[in-house]
């Protein structure tokens, strides 16, 4: 939900320049791309924010704890990256279609 909500936002805010790249001849599926790559980067970026953290955390412990056996698997880092990307790829869906319908002149007019 918070991915939606922010790039819902950043179609609001962003209005007049979709309008403008629509008026110089932008096709409404590049506006759709741009809006879902931007969706994509952030979920990937919080996605390996949250490993970076994880391993961090999982190395601590095996610090302070060496009888404890800590080990972070690549295979599973690998696959949650994955979902990650992929809920950043559904979850820009709603917003990059309503960016990619947006009239341009209507746009242009929006403050």
């Amino acid at each position: 939900m918070g991915i939606v909500t922010i790039m819902t936002i950043a179609v609001s805010e962003r209005t007049n320049e979709i309008g403008l790249m629509m008026a110089l001849g932008a096709q409404r599926a590049t506006v759709l791309f741009l809006f879902l790559g931007e969706s994509v980067v952030l979920a990937t970026l919080g996605g390996l924010f949250g490993l970076l953290i994880g391993v961090v955390t999982a190395q601590l412990l095996q610090f302070l704890l060496p009888s404890l056996p800590v080990h972070t698997p690549w295979r599973f880092a690998i696959i949650s990256l994955l979902v990650s990307m992929m809920i950043g790829l559904l979850a820009g869906v709603m917003p990059a279609r309503s960016a990619s319908k947006l009239d341009p002149i209507n746009a242009l007019r929006a403050e």
